[in-house]
C-alpha cells in the first residue's frame, strides 16, 4: 500500500508545482507560500479531527515534538525557497533541482539514520544526479 501512497504523493507534488507556477504570477512568492501554508494547515487539522486522532496529541513526547518542529521549519524554508525559485525561474528547471532532494535525502538517511547503502541505491542516486544536471543545463 505504501507504493500507492508514494505514487499519489509524486502525482500531487507534480500537480502542486504546476498549479503554484500559475498561482504565483504577479504576487509575492512569500505571500503565496503563506496562503498555501494556511490551506495545508486547515486540511491537515481537518483530517486529524475527521479521523478522530486529535486526542493523540497528549501522547506526543518531547523528542517527537522537537523533531517535528525542526521538520516544520525545514519545510517552511524549503517552500519559501521553492516558491521564489519557481517565480523567477522556469518550472521545467526548478522542479528537477527541487526533486534532487531525493538524492540529498538518501545521503542523509545513510549518514543520520544509519540506513544501509546498497549498490542499487548508489546507481539510482547517481542516475538521478546525472538526470538533474542534464535537465537543467
Amino acid at each position: 500500500m505504501w507504493i500507492v501512497y508514494a505514487l499519489l504523493s509524486a502525482f500531487f507534488a507534480a500537480l502542486t508545482s504546476i498549479l503554484a507556477k500559475i498561482g504565483i504570477e504577479n504576487i509575492n512568492s512569500n505571500l503565496a507560500t503563506a496562503i498555501r501554508t494556511v490551506i495545508v494547515l486547515i486540511m491537515s487539522w481537518a483530517i486529524v479531527f475527521i479521523t478522530g486522532r486529535h486526542n493523540d496529541i497528549v501522547n506526543i513526547g518531547h523528542k517527537n515534538l522537537f523533531f517535528l518542529i525542526l521538520s516544520g521549519m525545514a519545510t517552511g524554508l524549503s517552500w519559501l525557497c521553492y516558491y521564489k525559485a519557481l517565480q523567477i525561474g522556469e518550472a521545467s528547471k526548478v522542479i528537477p533541482i527541487d526533486k534532487f532532494s531525493l538524492v540529498i535525502g538518501m545521503v542523509l538517511a545513510f549518514i543520520v539514520l544509519k540506513e544501509t547503502i546498497t549498490i542499487k541505491m548508489i546507481i539510482g542516486g547517481a542516475l538521478i544526479t546525472i538526470g538533474t544536471f542534464v535537465l537543467i543545463f
